[in-house]
């Protein structure tokens, strides 16, 4: 059982071979396609985070079979749509919750949807608002947000231009588009994820791109394929950014999802000085994945406020924020005010804790400045209801003289309920 406070002590020594859980952002979209699919869809890899429980849960309420086989693949097929009004609770995931807004709306299907204290507070009219321009019929809560009920009515195909670039927005409007009438296109002012027009393609469904632009056609329906779901590239990224802040440590993560739009975050350990090595690539369900192995040497600050580096690494600022911390300078981050609405506020959150830690940061509205090195003492510190924050601190307390104590540190669960555990490991 996963602890809700951990000690964390002065690393000594890191490095080695860690395989980390399957990527959620791929395992979102297996299940809930695979529940609007014709046959079967097979899944390998389906990562046991709390994140994933809540998206199999649901898929259960909307009439689909979840089913775990011997072997541990996971097969999802439609049983029966449900009749009635349904409640559906995505627990602490925004993409569950924006997901199942875009297939309920278009599968006609009268639901609420609700989450977690956390995931209340986090905006949702920006995909009720687009959903609403194909003729959906979406009540947010005052604020807009969750809960919020979604009732039966006709799409049609419409161009849509997201203020705020969001892979979980264009995912729920693709899947809407799939049961509208014409064509459905997204235009982004900068490429976010394309997890979801990937497996669409894989299950058979044409998907257009063109630049920022994609478009499916109504009337299309996914074919159950097989999905090999590779290790989350966010979680990996919390081992090599340990090893790069250690010089001479070595880390190897296999199998690890190297998805274009997922992967800036070794750009800019690079950038920073760090070794960063690839092998053993390979494709699967038209996702990449390959072993990736970071060495740490000394590092320097670099400053990322470039629209498509932004996007492209929103999950690893908390990482980049006590990587900074190693590094010769100031780093500086701006353009990144969406960290304030993820599940916590996260300029908030490292702030805080790298100060109670002894780091030298400067907070701005849309990101931070850290002055390093910094030589960190250990504290307590709190993972502010975050999964990514609770781990980035775990690396952060490596980083610090003493032993530090992370308060909600049991919020790994959400993506990755092993972490402590191998996180020692690596230690040893």
């Amino acid at each position: 059982m996963l602890k809700t406070r951990e000690t964390v002590y002065t690393a000594r020594r890191f490095g080695g071979t860690v395989r980390v859980p399957g990527d959620k952002s791929i395992a979102h979209r297996a299940l809930l396609l695979g529940s609007l699919a014709e046959g079967q869809q097979v899944i390998e890899g389906l990562p046991p985070s709390r994140d994933v429980e809540s998206t199999a849960r649901c898929v259960r309420k909307l009439g689909g079979a979840v089913d775990t086989l011997p072997d541990g693949r996971v097969v999802v097929f439609e049983q029966a749509r449900p009749t009635s009004k349904i409640s559906l609770n995505a627990g602490n995931s925004g993409t569950t919750a924006r997901l199942l807004c875009g297939l309920a709306a278009g599968r006609g299907i009268a639901c609420t949807i609700d989450g977690d204290e956390s995931l209340r507070r986090r905006p949702m009219e920006r995909v009720a608002g687009p959903l609403g321009k194909m003729g959906a019929r979406v009540i947010t809560s005052p604020g807009g947000t969750l809960p919020l009920s979604v009732s039966p009515r006709s799409l049609t195909g419409h161009v849509h231009r997201p203020e705020t670039a969001s892979a979980q927005v264009k995912s729920a409007l693709l899947i809407a588009g799939l049961f509208a009438t014409g064509e459905t296109t997204v235009i982004e002012t900068t490429p976010t994820r394309d997890h979801t027009e990937r497996m669409l393609a894989a299950m058979g469904v044409a998907v257009e791109s063109d630049g920022n632009a994609v478009t499916v056609s109504g009337g299309a329906t996914p074919i159950g394929t097989t999905v090999s779901i590779p290790g989350d590239f966010s979680s990996a990224a919390v081992f090599l950014a340990t090893a790069a802040c250690l010089p001479g440590s070595t880390v190897h993560v296999l199998s690890t999802g190297t998805n274009p739009r997922r992967t800036t975050f070794l750009d800019v350990l690079s950038a920073m000085g760090c070794v960063v090595e690839r092998s053993e690539e390979r494709i699967s369900g038209g996702e990449p994945s390959a072993t990736l192995t970071v060495t740490g040497t000394e590092l320097r600050a670099v400053t990322v406020d470039d629209p498509s580096v932004v996007t492209g690494m929103i999950d690893e600022f908390p990482l980049l924020a006590v990587v900074a911390t190693c590094a010769r300078g100031t780093t500086t981050v701006h353009g990144a005010s969406e960290l304030r609405r993820k599940e916590s506020d996260r300029i908030d959150a490292m702030a805080r804790n790298l100060r109670a830690l002894g780091a030298h940061v400067d907070e701005f509205e849309d990101g931070f400045a850290i002055h390093g090195p910094c030589a960190m003492h250990a504290g307590r510190v709190s993972s502010y209801g975050d999964h990514r924050v609770a781990m980035a601190m775990a690396v952060a307390a490596l980083m610090a003289r003493g032993d530090t104590i992370i308060e909600g540190a049991s919020d790994v669960a959400v993506s990755y309920p092993d972490f402590f555990n191998d996180l020692r490991i690596l230690l040893r």
